[in-house]
C-alpha cells in the first residue's frame, strides 16, 4: 500500500463525524467530506438500496461542463461528488467552501473494495483494455482477501452491443460498478443505465484501471500532496495530455475568478 492510501486508511478509521450537507461549487453540489466520511456515505447509500451514482471533480471536468449543460446535469443529480482535484479544493476555499481534502477516484475505488471484501459486497470491473482490466481483478482480489468479484469486462463495445453490456452486468448481481471509461463517457453511460445495470453503487474511475495493473504510474506523493499531479501526468504522455492541462487548467482559473466575482455580487445585494 502506498505512503498516501496508508495515510487515507488512518483517516477513514477515525471516528465519523455527522455528514454535511454538500456545498453548490461551479453550479453543482459538491460533499464536504474526508475519505473515511466519503466511504461512510456510500456504505449508507448502499444499506438503504436503490441505485446511485458517484463522481468527481477535477478542473478538466469543471470546464466541460462549462462547455456541456448535459454533462453539467449528470454531475449534479449524482448522489455522491468528490473533489478529486487539488485545483478544486483550493478553488472552493477561495469561494468560502471548507473542503478537507482530495477524495481522488483511484483512492476511493481501494478504500471501497477493502470495505466490499469486509461486508460481501460483489463488485464488477468495466472499461480499459481487455489485458488490463483482466489484470485489475486479479490484483484487486489478491490485494482484497475475500473480495467477490462478480465479473468483469473490456471497455470497447459498438452501441448495437451496449445494451447486451448492460444486461450482462445486471446479470452478476454485483452491488459495486467501477467504470474505467473517459470523461464524459462513463458519467453519461452510467446516468443513462444507471436503473438497468442491477448495481447499488456506480462509481466512474477514469484512467485507475492502468494504473493498477501498472500501466501507468502515479506522480509522487509529495506532487500529488502539492497539487502537481497533473504535471507528472503531462510529462508521460504530453502530446494527448498538452491541452487538456495547460489550455484547461488556463481555462479553469479563469472559471474561478468568475465564480469569485459572482459571489462578491450576491453578498453586496
Amino acid at each position: 500500500m502506498s505512503s498516501a492510501l496508508q495515510a487515507s486508511a488512518t483517516r477513514v478509521a477515525t471516528p465519523m463525524a455527522e455528514l454535511l450537507p454538500p456545498a453548490e461549487i461551479f453550479g453543482v453540489p459538491l460533499h464536504r467530506d474526508t475519505m473515511g466520511q466519503t466511504v461512510e456515505r456510500i456504505a449508507r447509500l448502499i444499506d438503504a438500496g436503490g441505485a446511485h451514482q458517484h463522481v468527481v471533480l477535477n478542473a478538466a471536468k469543471v470546464v466541460q461542463m462549462a462547455d456541456d449543460a448535459s454533462l453539467r446535469d449528470i454531475v449534479a443529480g449524482c448522489a455522491v461528488i468528490n473533489a478529486d482535484g487539488q485545483s478544486v479544493v483550493w478553488a472552493a476555499r477561495l469561494l468560502g467552501v471548507d473542503i478537507p481534502e482530495r477524495v481522488t477516484g483511484v483512492d476511493l475505488m481501494q478504500h471501497l473494495l477493502d470495505k466490499a471484501a469486509e461486508r460481501g459486497w460483489a463488485v464488477y470491473f468495466l472499461g480499459a483494455e481487455e489485458q488490463v482490466v483482466r489484470d485489475v481483478a486479479r490484483i484487486e482480489q489478491e490485494r482484497h482477501p475475500g473480495l467477490v468479484v462478480a465479473g468483469w469486462r473490456n471497455g470497447f463495445w459498438t452501441p448495437e452491443q451496449e445494451a447486451d453490456v448492460v444486461a450482462d452486468v445486471a446479470a452478476t448481481r454485483a452491488t459495486l460498478l467501477f467504470a474505467a471509461m473517459p470523461t464524459p463517457r462513463k458519467e453519461r453511460f452510467l446516468a443513462e443505465h444507471l436503473d438497468d445495470l442491477g448495481v447499488t453503487f456506480a462509481m466512474g474511475v477514469g484512467g485507475s484501471f492502468d494504473i493498477v495493473a501498472g500501466v501507468t504510474r502515479r506522480a509522487p506523493v509529495w506532487m500529488q500532496r502539492a497539487g502537481l499531479e497533473w504535471s507528472y501526468r503531462l510529462l508521460q504522455e504530453p502530446r494527448r495530455m498538452f491541452k487538456r492541462y495547460l489550455v484547461g487548467n488556463t481555462r479553469f482559473i479563469l472559471l474561478t475568478m468568475r465564480e469569485m466575482r459572482a459571489a462578491r455580487r450576491k453578498k453586496r445585494r
